[in-house]
């Protein structure tokens, strides 16, 4: 009796024994790299309603964060500026700007400007910027080198594991406080010669929780 099926399909038993499981650890090994953070969420750089530029402001003028963000050493949230704080410079610089008038008629009008959020977190997860700057953690170890960015983008992925990694080894990320919001200090150089532990100005121990209950509360 003739064979119904070619030899050859004799094989497939063994291919797929073979390279099922490599299929599978690619179609894993994909999801676990394309679906994460890292890669869906890092660079995100929408365009704003009024082209702020932070290369600017707080690179080539040397303006500190804490000048426009005023709430971030004593609120969870760092607070965009009113436009208010903008006017208290371009009611004389660039007044009659065109690139301005959504600052201006928001000044006048009371109308918030409907800025586009950069940095998000899932609602599950609490974040306060408080307890981060009062250790020590620089603005640019979560949001990059702001001072060179014409348009904002996420430089990090904010993930949790990217936030264990820190809260589990925190030294690394650690600088004198009162060069938190100094964008040019560097990790690598200045850091070398910084000892969080052996800095006369901190009162406690740096603790970064790690149980569930600290961010998701």
């Amino acid at each position: 009796m003739p064979a119904i099926f070619p030899r050859w399909t004799n094989k497939i038993p063994l291919a797929i024994g073979v390279l099922g499981p490599l299929a599978l650890a690619g179609a894993v090994g994909g999801v676990w790299y394309y679906f994460s953070p890292k890669f869906t969420d890092v660079g995100y750089r929408p365009q704003q309603p009024v082209p702020f530029s932070h290369k600017l402001h707080a690179g080539d003028m040397g303006m500190d964060c804490r000048y426009c963000h005023n709430t971030v050493e004593r609120a969870a949230v760092a607070a965009v500026p009113p436009a208010q704080t903008c006017m208290n410079c371009h009611s004389l610089v660039k007044k009659d700007s065109p690139r301005l008038k959504l600052v201006r008629d928001s000044y006048n009008t009371g109308e918030t400007i409907p800025w586009v959020r950069v940095h998000q977190l899932p609602d599950y997860a609490f974040f306060d910027h408080r307890p981060h700057l009062a250790a020590g953690v620089g603005c640019a170890s979560c949001h990059g080198r702001i001072d060179k960015m014409t348009v904002v983008e996420m430089d990090q992925p904010l993930s949790m594991g990217w936030c264990l990694d820190c809260h589990r080894n925190p030294e690394p990320h650690l600088r004198p406080r009162d060069q938190v919001t100094n964008m040019a200090w560097d990790i690598e150089v200045d850091g070398k010669a910084y000892d969080a532990n052996k800095d006369p100005t901190r009162t406690r121990e740096v603790l970064p929780p790690e149980h569930c209950s600290g961010c998701h509360r």
